[in-house]
This record gives C-alpha cells, sequence and structure tokens, in this order.
C-alpha cells in the first residue's frame, strides 16, 4: 500500500447496502429515516384553539377563523384579504392569517364584522398576540386574540 495500489478484498462477504467498486473503494449506502414533520400546536393546545373558536362565533354570531402558514407574495395583506373571500359568509367572517417566517399577522373582516370589530380594536388585539408570539407561545397568542375580538364585537345583535 506504500506505492499507492489499490488494496484488493478477494472473496470478502460484504454487508447490507454495501457494494465493492471497480476502483477498490468500499461504497456503503446508509439508510435515512424520515422525520415526520413537526406540527406547531400540541393536542392540548389544539382543543384550546378549537373550543375559543367555536366561542368565539357563537357568542358574537360573526364566523371567526385563524389561518396560520405562509401568505403567497410580497403583499400579506392581499393574500390574507383572497383567503378571507374564499369563506362561507365574508360579510360576518373575521380571519386572523398569522405567518410567522414571513412576521406577519394579518386581521380580515367583513362589511357585517367591520361594524362590530372597529380596527383599533383590532390592531389591540394583534399587539397582544405578538407579545405572546414573541414569547414562544402561538396557540396562546391566538386564543388571547380571539378573546379580545369576541369582547370587541359583543354578542350576536337579537332580531
Amino acid at each position: 500500500m506504500a506505492t499507492g495500489e489499490i488494496a484488493q478484498r478477494g472473496d470478502v462477504e460484504l454487508g447490507y447496502g454495501e457494494a465493492l467498486m471497480a476502483d477498490g473503494r468500499l461504497s456503503v449506502a446508509v439508510e435515512q429515516k424520515p422525520q415526520p414533520p413537526t406540527l406547531p400546536f400540541r393536542s392540548a393546545e389544539l382543543a384550546q384553539l378549537d373550543e375559543a373558536l367555536t366561542l368565539s362565533s357563537r357568542e358574537t354570531g360573526l364566523d371567526f377563523s385563524v389561518y396560520l402558514g405562509e401568505l403567497d407574495g410580497d403583499d400579506t395583506r392581499k393574500a390574507a384579504e383572497e383567503l378571507h373571500a374564499q369563506t362561507l359568509r365574508p360579510t360576518h367572517a373575521v380571519l386572523i392569517a398569522v405567518s410567522p417566517g414571513q412576521r406577519a399577522v394579518e386581521i380580515v373582516t367583513g362589511d357585517e364584522s367591520h361594524r362590530r370589530l372597529p380596527d383599533r380594536g383590532c390592531k389591540l388585539a394583534v399587539m397582544s398576540m405578538v407579545a405572546s408570539f414573541k414569547e414562544g407561545n402561538l396557540a396562546g397568542g391566538l386564543v388571547s386574540g380571539l378573546r379580545m375580538l369576541t369582547d370587541q364585537a359583543g354578542p350576536a345583535p337579537r332580531r
């Protein structure tokens, strides 16, 4: 081996995933097991968020929803408005869109929901959520924001 010749292995039995190359190198394949995707919420947090969404919608008569993920393009507001337009009753809908990667939080309201949720109340809810997000509490921030918006909108009007 001192002169740089390639060592011969002869009739050595190769293991699983091993191959002897023509130039004498031993190639070994290592199996990689994919990791399951990590979810942003634990089961208990999902239950809290579901309960907050249900109670907010029931108490106010407005349709609350949360979107968590990338908002397409550079204009996060426009992307959130497009998502809001896809809801069942856009006039009564309130969408909280959160894009952690883009560091954006958007609250989009329809005609009826905007009458009951002024911009100032939405801004206060966003500030509260952002404070929780900075502490690493995504679910808690969303639940807190939903509660603030519910209090601001008040009970569903009687007909």
